[in-house]
C-alpha cells in the first residue's frame, strides 16, 4: 500500500455511507413494527371496551340500533372506529341468559395509510 492510498482511497466513506443506510433502514423498519404493535394494543383495548359498554347496554334491555350507537361512542373516545357491530340474541349460536355483542375496530396507524383492526365479544354468558 503506498502513502496516498493507491486504489483503495475513499472506499472508507463507501463503506460508512453503506453502513448509515443499512442501520437508518434497519431503523426505521423498527419504528414501524412499534407503530403496528402500539396501534394493535390500542384497537384491542377499544375493541374490548365497546363490547363491554355494548354488553351492559344489552343486560339493560337495549335493542341493537342503541346497543351498537354505545359500542360506536365508546370505541370513538379510545381512539378507534366501529366498523362491525351485530346482537347475538340468547341461544344464538350458544345457549345463554343474555345475548352477546360482537363489535369489529379499526385504528390508524401513526404515521401511516395503514389500519388495525380488532374484534371483541362480550356476554352470552352461559348458565352453570
Amino acid at each position: 500500500m503506498s502513502r496516498d492510498g493507491g486504489p483503495e482511497r475513499g472506499s472508507g466513506t463507501v463503506l460508512a455511507v453503506g453502513l448509515l443506510a443499512v442501520v437508518s433502514t434497519l431503523l426505521l423498519a423498527g419504528l414501524l413494527v412499534a407503530a403496528v404493535a402500539v396501534a394493535g394494543q390500542r384497537a384491542r383495548t377499544a375493541a374490548d371496551l365497546a363490547a363491554l359498554a355494548a354488553a351492559g347496554q344489552v343486560l339493560h334491555g337495549g335493542d341493537e340500533a342503541a346497543t351498537c350507537a354505545v359500542a360506536r361512542q365508546v370505541a370513538e373516545r379510545n381512539g378507534g372506529g366501529l366498523t362491525g357491530c351485530s346482537v347475538v340474541g340468547p341461544g344464538e349460536p350458544e345457549p345463554g341468559p343474555l345475548g352477546a355483542v360482537e363489535v369489529v375496530v379499526t385504528r390508524p396507524v401513526a404515521g401511516t395509510a395503514w389500519e388495525v383492526t380488532a374484534r371483541a365479544r362480550a356476554g352470552g354468558v352461559l348458565p352453570p
